[in-house]
């Protein structure tokens, strides 16, 4: 069996909007890699702590529940299916509630180190991919391929508008502009694992690239995957 040490992992890191999670699936898809959404993570647990009625500052209870979170990834053809204690809340995870509770829940030190063994156990042959904040610098510091992928606020939330409206979910494109600066301020001055690149990570300003344009950067980097 081979050494978990030694099973790849590419990290694409970055704020929320900046579609690393498109691109990350993408990546997985084309190299048979498994995947990790560890945003999700946060909030299904973000989510578990509203349908049990616990404080989102409640930092032990959070911890525990995090430690026995019944939580499933199924990623099949272009759907992410996202299942808490056997129900899809593939949806409901995604609303800009849900997404400043995370912001809040992942800013608590016994939350994360609860969380931190789980998202280890993703790392299984042939490899993994994973996105979220802090995969390339404190989940997955060893990984050997690291993106981080940004892009203006003004784009991220135009971005997170079109998806919104597709699902039909009804939102304002100026609160979430002002929702997606807040949390960027939040999250890259929290004192856990603030949002940041790794520093032997490429940096990519998808701002005025395509989806296949971002590709074609990664597999280019990591082209020896």
């Amino acid at each position: 069996m081979k050494s978990m040490n030694k099973i790849p992992v590419l990290t694409i890191d970055g704020p929320s909007g900046s579609g690393k999670g498109t691109i990350a699936q993408l990546v997985a898809k084309k190299l048979g890699w498994h995947y990790l959404d560890s945003g999700a993570i946060y909030r299904v647990l973000a989510q578990a702590a509203i349908k049990h009625d616990i404080d989102l500052a409640d930092e032990a209870k959070l911890a525990d529940i995090a430690r026995d979170l019944d939580l499933v990834f199924l990623l099949k053809d272009d759907d992410l299916k996202v299942m808490l204690e056997g129900d899809d809340v593939s949806t409901i995870i995604r609303s800009e509630q849900a997404g400043n509770a995370a912001s809040k829940v992942a800013a608590l030190p016994l939350v994360r180190a609860a969380l931190l063994n789980r998202q280890h156990d993703f790392r299984q042959a042939p490899g993994l991919v994973t996105d979220g904040r802090d995969m390339g610098t404190v989940v997955f510091p060893d990984a050997e391929h690291k993106v981080y992928l940004t892009a203006s606020a003004e784009v991220r939330a135009q971005r997170r508008y079109k998806q919104l409206k597709e699902k039909g979910i009804e939102s304002n494109l100026s609160a979430l502009v002002a929702d997606i600066s807040e949390r960027d301020v939040r999250d890259s001055q929290r004192e856990v694992a603030p949002l940041r690149p790794a520093t032997d990570a490429l940096e990519l300003d998808s701002s005025a690239l395509g989806i296949e344009d971002v590709y074609k950067h990664i597999m280019a980097k990591c082209g020896d995957m």
